[in-house]
């Protein structure tokens, strides 16, 4: 894995620090969602339910004295600042949205991010030990990647393109994507080309009900499959709407889980 800080001005392709050897393509190109960034990474719901909370129980405590008009005075003071705090919030997950950009190649993964200072993080196809996804709503997820043997990488340096609290062994994270199944689908597709060496299968299950929109599947070691998934019959590898799948792709040491 290698980084190193570039300007975007000089970039030759778009999100890549330098012009890509022969032989190796350009599989899919995306960068976060604003939103996704804002809701994930900065939880502005959070925050605005918490400025919401507080204006009502400025009100409630106003209204004590029965002075209707005072109250609503007091409440409404409390806007200028909740607006504040969530323009500022949702300035800087545009910010990160804007500033990052994601790349598959047919070899590697490439991270381009940071706001003030732009680094692009290359991350070898070989380097990668499994890809995790999280689908959400709207067909937007996010891919987490656990890297082999003894490579680190800094939890600061990443975030928030780094899997939440993975702090011993930070996970790179591709957040925020659109269409998350299908770039999933294709990463899976090219980890299996691009190493070729052992025996690859590739195998789709249903999840159990409960597990819609929003469920998680995970790697387990020696190509096990989650216990969650166990037991359940082989299907086609349609997926339906609102259905969890987990696709696991086996190749040598390194296993790839999605759903």
């Amino acid at each position: 894995m290698s980084a190193g800080h570039d300007d975007y001005a000089v970039e030759p392709i778009r999100g890549l620090p330098q012009s890509l050897p022969p032989g190796e393509t350009i599989l899919w190109q995306g960068a976060p969602g604003w939103w996704e960034m804002a809701k994930q990474v900065f939880h502005i719901r959070i925050v605005a339910l918490y400025l919401l909370a507080l204006t009502a129980w400025r009100f409630s405590v106003h209204m004590q004295g029965g002075h209707v008009r005072e109250a609503v005075v007091a409440a409404l003071s409390l806007l200028p600042i909740a607006f504040l705090a969530l323009g500022l919030l949702a300035f800087l997950a545009w910010l990160c949205s804007r500033t990052s950009v994601y790349t598959i190649t047919s070899r590697r993964i490439v991270m381009r991010i940071g706001v003030a200072l732009p680094t692009a993080v290359n991350i070898p196809f070989a380097m990668i030990g499994a890809a995790h996804l999280r689908s959400g709503a709207h067909a937007t997820g996010n891919i987490s990647l656990s890297l082999n043997g003894e490579e680190r990488i800094a939890y600061s340096n990443f975030w928030p393109h780094v899997r939440p609290w993975r702090l011993a062994r930070p996970e790179p994270m591709l957040r925020g994507i659109a269409d998350v199944r299908g770039v999933a689908a294709l990463l899976a597709d090219a980890l299996a080309s691009a190493l070729p060496e052992g025996t690859i299968r590739t195998t789709a299950v249903k999840a159990p009900s409960g597990r819609g929109n929003g469920g998680r599947a995970v790697m387990v070691p020696g190509g096990q499959m989650p216990d969650f998934i166990s037991g359940m019959d082989s299907a086609a590898h349609s997926i339906p709407h609102g259905d969890v799948w987990a696709f696991k792709t086996e190749y040598s040491a390194n296993t790839v889980h999605l759903c």
